[in-house]
């Protein structure tokens, strides 16, 4: 009986409890599939981040020249009624012209909370311009030559050199010279910065290439492409040479 029991006891401190089953790892396979899925959900994913990130740009590029509209309204309010007026060109080298938002800013900072400048720039940078802080001061806007010039002035000017190399003294516009708010842009994106421009330079309002947001007089705001912009005296879509200056009209809706 001795030796059963001790045999007994020696079988259980042998077999004992059952271990616990080793726990399953993933396969290579697995692993993959799952990194193939992820990525596929990624290529899936970023190119609409990437879209949203950029409507959400434009939105606040449309949003800053909301903003400067009033600020030009207030300045026309306090300012018996003429819009941001002086004789080009409105700095000593380098030199700088009224229609270039580092000319302009500083007639609408003090309705804008305070001091604008390159690194101040404020509402005057749109977040998707690459190239106005390191040209132009962080200024992404342009203030059309019409509103500081008389129509018969600015049909005088028939090459878009003539904005920047033929300067004519200004004469001051008013809100009732403007003859079609709703067709005339007074300010606009000078590149496109929300429309990829492919195999050429930018040019600006000097040339047919590229989207921008224009704000009209009567305080619409418009992401249009360049070839809806009417033809000016230059014969490029450009807001600073309508045809007939501040009575012309740059947009057909």
């Amino acid at each position: 009986m001795k030796a059963a029991s001790r045999k007994s006891c020696a079988e259980k401190r042998h077999f004992g409890p059952s271990p616990k089953p080793a726990r399953r790892g993933f396969t290579l396979i697995e692993l993959l599939v799952v990194i193939s899925i992820i990525a596929a959900l990624l290529a899936i994913l970023m190119p609409a981040l990437a879209r949203a990130r950029a409507a959400a740009k434009q939105t606040t590029c449309a949003g800053n020249l909301k903003q400067l509209d009033l600020a030009i309204r207030l300045y026309v309010e306090t300012n018996n009624q003429i819009y941001p007026c002086d004789d080009d060109p409105v700095s000593t080298a380098p030199y700088c012209w009224l229609w270039m938002g580092r000319g302009w800013r500083s007639f609408i900072e003090p309705y804008l909370g305070g001091h604008i400048d390159a690194n101040n720039p404020s509402v005057l940078l749109c977040p998707a311009d690459k190239t106005a802080p390191q040209q132009w001061e962080s200024t992404s806007y342009s203030y059309s030559m019409a509103f500081y010039h008389s129509p018969e002035q600015i049909d005088d000017m028939n090459d878009y050199t003539d904005t920047f190399n033929n300067p004519k003294p200004s004469v001051c516009q008013r809100p009732v010279n403007v003859t079609h708010p709703s067709q005339k842009i007074i300010i606009g994106e000078w590149l496109s910065n929300h429309w990829t421009i492919k195999d050429v330079p930018d040019p600006g309002w000097w040339g047919w290439e590229g989207r921008r947001n224009y704000l009209f007089a009567d305080g619409a705001i418009h992401f249009l492409h360049a070839e809806d912009i009417l033809p000016a005296n230059d014969t490029n879509p450009n807001p600073n040479l309508t045809a007939g200056g501040i009575t012309g009209i740059d947009w057909r809706p």
